[in-house]
Parts: structure tokens; C-alpha cells; sequence
């Protein structure tokens, strides 16, 4: 047995929640455990003779359906133990035990950046939810959002407009596109970036899927954006996650006669940064973003990381002071470092960023990236 099996054959079995899902394998020792447990064993974690019943049912089945789904090669189901699982979520205590991803794993390394707002924004707000998504990810943020109508499928569009840096967490199977009108921009965002589920092949939409589903966008980013939100938005739930799991929350303001305004406005009252630029979104994230690659495993499901994230002199780790080298003294564009470095251009991107928000490069107005004053000295 697999701890993939395991884990869909667990989270399968009728009326286990979650909690009640990560408490069993806190008892038992993980996935690698629950693989290996006997019926005494899995009666003593709490469950009950039809849970352990089923649970050995489910595992008999064998998931042919998400084997079958498995073979294209853009398909993935990460399952806690898995070392492709994004970290941020291991902190989460109902985090789910698997994921299907279609699209580019790579795009959960870098930092990213959740925008969400309206369903019926203004053609304004559309305008500024395309325009900072295509500046912040040609800075190297991946931008986050829930493929929804509106503010959402404007993110993912300017995202995908900069190097396809975009993660759509959608709230139906990784088999089923919602919106339908949106089905072309979710091809795309397969493609080009990277959709992400929590819900079992061939989970239709369904109004409690959506909350569920902003957990994850908030959780795998460093701060939560508004664009434009009504006073009663699923946007100001993600916002109010986002503020219980220590992300920045920040709201673009609007006009006093905007209704798709006065959720942002409320934000800000209450304590969201005001953006008026991507400087601002910078600004308010660069702390959380630093320690970023070195920061401990929250899940103690999750199998820990061997990989050295060693540093050189000057605090900088490795992989930044070898980008940093390729920069030399003279304006460099992201293509050309690229060129040098032989590096894909989202990981390229994303140290730029850091190196940036570091002190170490200067960003110029024309988008090349030149050392800075620091940078030598290190």
C-alpha cells in the first residue's frame, strides 16, 4: 500500500472529517504508519469498527478512477507526506490530505500573492486587478486566486500575461471547470500555471466548497489583496482568513459612490493596508517573504525536506548569491539572466525579487535589475 492509497482510501471513509482524518494519523504516526496499521491499531486512534470497515473497503478499491487520471503528465496528487505538498498548508489543522494538481508544481516554490475582490466589478476594477497582477508577477510573486468571474479570472489573465505566473484554486474536482465561462482561461491556467483542488474528481460546485477553497488561497500566500468587494463578499472572508493565519491583508480603496468599494473601505478601517501601487504590496509582504526558504515544516505528518537550503557569506543563500553573481555591475534584463544562469524564469523571477526587497539589486524603470552598493560588500 502506498501512502497515496492510504491517504484517499482515509479521507473516502463516510463522516471523518478533517480534524478527525489529521487526529488518526497523529495517533497512529503519519501516512507511512497508517499504511501499516493492523484494525487494533486503527480502532485505538478513535475510529469506530464501520469507520475501519470502510477504511479497508476504500483501500480494496484502489482508486482506479485517480490512477487512471494520473497518467497525463501535467496530472499530479500530492498527499501530505509527499515532499511536492506546499508547505503553508501543513500549518493549517484541517489541511487536506491530498491535492490534485494540473500544471506547473514549480509555481508552489516562489512567494505568492492571493488577489481577490467582486464577482461584478466595475471595468475599473477589472483594469487594476489585471494591471497589478501582470506587474507583480513579472517581479517574481506568483499571484493566487479562485478562478471565479470577475476580479479573479482579471488576476489570473495578467498573471498569465507575465510568464504564467498564476494559481487557480478552484472549488470542484480538478476534472470540472466553474464558471463554464471560464473554461477557456482554465485551459490556459493548466497550461501555463497551475490549478489546484482539494475535492475529489467529479466534485460538482457547490456553495460550501467556496469558503473551504479560500482557506487555501489565503494559506499559500503571503498577503491577500482586495480589489474590489461589496460589504457582503466571499473576498472579505478570505481577507478575515488571511488575518487568523497571519498574512498581510491589504485593499485597494475606490470611490465614496462605488458600492463594489465600500468592502475595501471597511478593510481599511479595520486595520487592511491602503495599496495604491505593487510598491505597496512589496513593501508590506518583504518581511514575511525572507525567511521564507528556511522556514521549518509545520506538519508533523509531513515527511521533513533533507534538501540543504545551506547559506554562503553574507546570509544569502546559495541559489541568491549564484543568480546574484550572473547580474554582475552592468543593467540586466530577467531574460538574459535566464540566459546565463540556465534557470527556469519563475525561479529566476522570484530571487530577483528577494534580492530586491534585500537590498541587493536595484530595480530600474525599465525593468532591468543592476547591483546595489550592498551587494558588494557581501
Amino acid at each position: 500500500m502506498s501512502p497515496l492509497l492510504a491517504a484517499l482510501a482515509l479521507q473516502r471513509v463516510p463522516g471523518i472529517g478533517r480534524r478527525a482524518q489529521h487526529h488518526t494519523l497523529t495517533a497512529l504516526g503519519g501516512l507511512t504508519a497508517l499504511c501499516a496499521a493492523d484494525d487494533r491499531q486503527l480502532l485505538a486512534t478513535g475510529l469506530n469498527r464501520e469507520a475501519v470497515s470502510a477504511f479497508r473497503a476504500q483501500l480494496d478499491a484502489g482508486s482506479p478512477d485517480d490512477i487512471a487520471w494520473l497518467e497525463a503528465d501535467s496530472h499530479h496528487i500530492l498527499h501530505l507526506d509527499d515532499p511536492r505538498y506546499p508547505a503553508p498548508l501543513c500549518a493549517l489543522d484541517d489541511a487536506p490530505l491530498t491535492l490534485w494538481a494540473v500544471g506547473d508544481l514549480d509555481l508552489l516554490s516562489p512567494p505568492a500573492i492571493a488577489m481577490v475582490g467582486s464577482r461584478n466589478p466595475t471595468a475599473g476594477g477589472t483594469e487594476t486587478a489585471h494591471a497589478f497582477a501582470t506587474d507583480l508577477a513579472a517581479r517574481g510573486l506568483v499571484v493566487a486566486s479562485g478562478l471565479a468571474a470577475g476580479i479573479d479570472a482579471a488576476a489570473h489573465r495578467g498573471a498569465l500575461a507575465a510568464q504564467g505566473m498564476t494559481i487557480a484554486v478552484i472549488g470542484t474536482g480538478a476534472d470540472r471547470v466553474y464558471p463554464a465561462a471560464n473554461r477557456e482561461l482554465a485551459h490556459e491556467i493548466a497550461r501555463d500555471g497551475l490549478l489546484l483542488s482539494e475535492f475529489a474528481l467529479g466534485t460538482a460546485p457547490h456553495p460550501s466548497h467556496f469558503p473551504q477553497r479560500n482557506r487555501l488561497i489565503s494559506a499559500l500566500s503571503a498577503g491577500v489583496l482586495v480589489v474590489e468587494a461589496a460589504v457582503r463578499s466571499g473576498s472579505l472572508i478570505t481577507a478575515r482568513l488571511a488575518g487568523e493565519q497571519g498574512r498581510a491583508v491589504m485593499a485597494i480603496p475606490g470611490s465614496i459612490h462605488n458600492p463594489m468599494a465600500r468592502g475595501c473601505h471597511r478593510l481599511i478601517r479595520d486595520g487592511a493596508k491602503l495599496v495604491e501601487s505593487t510598491n505597496d504590496v512589496l513593501e508590506e509582504i518583504g518581511g514575511q517573504l525572507a525567511p521564507a526558504e528556511t522556514a521549518p515544516q509545520a506538519d508533523p505528518h509531513r515527511r521533513a525536506d533533507t534538501e540543504s537550503s545551506a547559506t554562503e557569506s553574507g546570509g544569502l543563500p546559495a541559489a541568491h548569491r549564484a543568480l546574484l553573481t550572473c547580474v554582475g555591475h552592468d543593467p540586466v534584463s530577467v531574460d538574459q539572466l535566464v540566459e546565463r544562469s540556465g534557470e527556469p524564469v519563475g525561479h529566476v523571477s522570484s530571487v530577483l525579487l528577494m534580492l530586491e526587497l534585500s537590498g541587493h539589486l536595484n530595480r530600474d524603470a525599465d525593468g532591468r535589475f543592476s547591483r546595489a552598493a550592498k551587494s558588494d560588500s557581501t
